[in-house]
């Protein structure tokens, strides 16, 4: 199928790695849900039911694009699993009209995925090969997973969204589902506090990538997907850093009006993230910790002091670094400061997009390394009953009653 001409330079510069095509479906699509199944025969026909019971959005018309996908070295009991779940979807009935279903078989033999490969390609192989499938650029690129339920509202919400907001991308809000035994609750009400108190964080600390990366979580316009460079083919972290790409080439809004629900399972398909987290605490190998409000209000300092030095060179930006902590100085030189200062005010002269261009550069990731940094004369990261209450405070909210009461003031 020839590509359309709006991605058909993206596809050149960023090929996929196989031969991977979509069974089914049609064209002209106005949304694609692409959702990657590992060993999911069970709680993808949940997900897909969830998404049926939607109401149609007049006018609209979505492609559910399911990626089942494993390596050639999957245990077996995963492998059977896909070929249960590919052999359910052969002889599904469609979900609706306005919603098509349609797969990628990325798990049988000679079609697996390369070696050390995970579920950022999977990702990429379901937004790309959906690519073929739009009716133009301003259609949107959802991603969603195999074990996560969405509301009756999903649909609405997010076509609502990007017809009034200039933004490229969007992050969803979330909840995980209620967990089989209490003490798996604790845990995983443990690990969302951490994950809104990572976002309030960024946000006091007035970062531009003040946002949630989770998975099930975001949408995006094709145009935008193409101009970010794509998914990347990460096996976690993938949603992290293609959502901070996005940010950086066409902007990252904070959805509403809709909330998807993720698994609360324990996993341990990737070396983090929920399944990870929720396992170890429910364990009681580690608690669930985050950086201080200290290291936070730090990141503050240090983006306001980067963005205030458009006509100041890399020497005097360094030694007001060194006024405000002595050892920044050093973890800015540690960043290439020093090389890359001269280059961004060559570059972009005009004081506003200077700005844009610093913010490129010192981005989530530099962002969540000097918090690491900045953690250390405090003892590292706490306990995150301990260091949810500052940042309340620190946000005119109330830090009243107990971890629950803080999760519904944190979130969307």
């Amino acid at each position: 199928m020839t590509p359309p001409p709006f991605f058909a330079r993206y596809r050149r510069q960023r090929p996929l790695p196989g031969t991977w095509q979509l069974e089914g479906g049609d064209k002209g699509y106005t949304g694609a849900i692409v959702i990657p199944a590992l060993a999911e025969s069970e709680s993808l026909f949940l997900t897909l039911d969830a998404l049926a019971a939607t109401p149609p959005v007049t006018g609209e018309r979505f492609l559910a694009v399911i990626v089942v996908n494993a390596r050639a070295d999957a245990p077996d009991a995963e492998q059977y699993d896909n070929q249960r779940t590919l052999q359910r979807l052969h002889n599904a009935p469609p979900l609706r009209p306005d919603l098509d279903l349609t797969w990628v078989d990325a798990t049988s033999v000679g079609k697996e995925l390369p070696p050390n490969a995970g579920v950022g390609l999977a990702r990429k192989i379901g937004f790309d090969l959906a690519l073929e499938r739009l009716a133009g650029p301003q259609s949107l690129l959802i991603s969603l997973d195999a074990d996560t339920l969405v509301e009756a509202s999903y649909l609405r919400a997010l076509t609502d969204h990007f017809a009034a907001s200039t933004s490229g991308g969007a992050v969803l809000p979330f909840r995980h589902q209620h967990a089989a035994t209490p003490d798996l609750q604790e845990a995983v009400d443990r690990y969302e506090l951490y994950l809104h108190g990572y976002r309030l964080g960024l946000e006091l600390a007035g970062s531009p990538y003040a946002f949630h990366t989770i998975g099930s979580a975001f949408a995006c316009r094709a145009s935008a997907y193409c101009a970010a460079g794509g998914m990347n083919r990460r096996h976690a972290g993938e949603d992290f850093y293609f959502l901070q790409q996005l940010a950086r080439t066409s902007g990252v809004a904070q959805l509403v009006g809709t909330t998807v629900h993720p698994s609360p399972r324990i996993s341990h398909r990737t070396p983090f993230g929920t399944g990870q987290s929720v396992a170890a605490y429910a364990a009681g190998r580690n608690d669930i910790t985050l950086y201080p409000i200290e290291a936070f209000l730090l990141l503050r300092q240090t983006l306001q002091l980067l963005a205030s030095g458009h006509n100041r060179t890399a020497q005097m930006i360094l030694e007001d670094a060194a006024q405000i902590v002595e050892s920044l100085a050093t973890f800015l030189e540690q960043q290439k400061l020093r090389a890359i200062w001269p280059k961004l005010q060559q570059t972009h002269r005009e004081s506003q997009r200077f700005q844009h261009a610093v913010s490129t550069w010192f981005d989530g990731l530099k962002s969540l390394r000097l918090l690491r940094f900045a953690s250390d004369p405090f003892g590292g990261t706490l306990p995150v009953d301990e260091a949810i209450p500052p940042l309340l405070a620190a946000a005119g909210l109330t830090s009243e009653g107990g971890p629950s009461d803080w999760l519904e003031r944190l979130r969307c």
